[in-house]
């Protein structure tokens, strides 16, 4: 293919996906207040009993603005797979044939733990919103707006997604033979400090039980990458 052909299947490609986003965004919207009703469940149960739970807008547009963010990040999970067989379709030419039977699986154990990071980091959420507001002390009492709100879930779950995807990473470079399982194993201790470390840096909330729940998991992901390297290996 020359490489006018190129741009123009890129641009056919594009043009799918982002009718497919369109699509996905317009369902979003219809759907909205069962959408954002899901989201605030955590906020609700971190509240006294009979306090109603409910955001607040400070800002005559914000509430336009959250549905359009809303319907926006949900519409583009909602076309994720359309996009990404776009994607796939569109870089398969170029593939040999060893390198789609290592990019397939590659690809959905990406996909599949960036999404099993993002349900774990649903369901540690109400946890750490409960951390978060008791923390401040019984005088403190939540007032939250739906910006800062909804970004918090947003970068729990998408920071959860990206560290779930680690073991995904280590068996690439071994693959790759920039690392080997032999090298994994020895630095065992200085990786668990490190995986910690990491942990408290990425999680958004800062709070020890999103921590727990996504070092822990990153260890067990690290001693599985050392298994796979050495199957593969073998």
């Amino acid at each position: 293919m020359t490489v006018i052909d190129h741009l123009t299947e890129l641009r056919s490609r594009l043009m799918i996906s982002l009718v497919a986003v369109a699509v996905g965004m317009a369902i979003a919207f219809g759907l909205y207040n069962h959408i954002l009703g899901f989201l605030v469940e955590p906020y609700c149960d971190v509240l006294p009993p009979g306090e109603p739970c409910t955001l607040y807008i400070r800002d005559p547009v914000e509430g336009f603005t959250t549905r359009l963010r809303v319907s926006g990040w949900t519409g583009l999970f909602l076309a994720s797979p359309v996009v990404l067989w776009q994607l796939w379709r569109f870089v398969t030419p170029g593939l040999h044939p060893r390198e789609k039977r290592y990019a397939v699986p590659f690809i959905f154990s990406a996909i599949l733990l960036f999404a099993a990071g993002g349900a774990v980091a649903l369901i540690t959420f109400p946890r750490a919103l409960d951390f978060l507001v008791g923390v401040g002390g019984s005088e403190i009492e939540p007032l939250f707006s739906p910006g800062p709100y909804l970004r918090l879930v947003v970068l729990m779950v998408v920071a959860f997604g990206l560290a779930f995807d680690f073991p995904v990473l280590l068996v690439f470079l071994q693959l790759a033979r920039v690392l080997t399982s032999r090298a994994l194993a020895a630095w065992r201790r200085q990786a668990a400090v490190g995986i910690v470390a990491a942990a408290a840096v990425l999680t958004p909330s800062q709070d020890p039980w999103s921590l727990l729940a996504m070092a822990v998991p990153m260890y067990v992901f690290y001693e599985a990458s050392i298994l796979i390297g050495r199957l593969l290996k073998r």
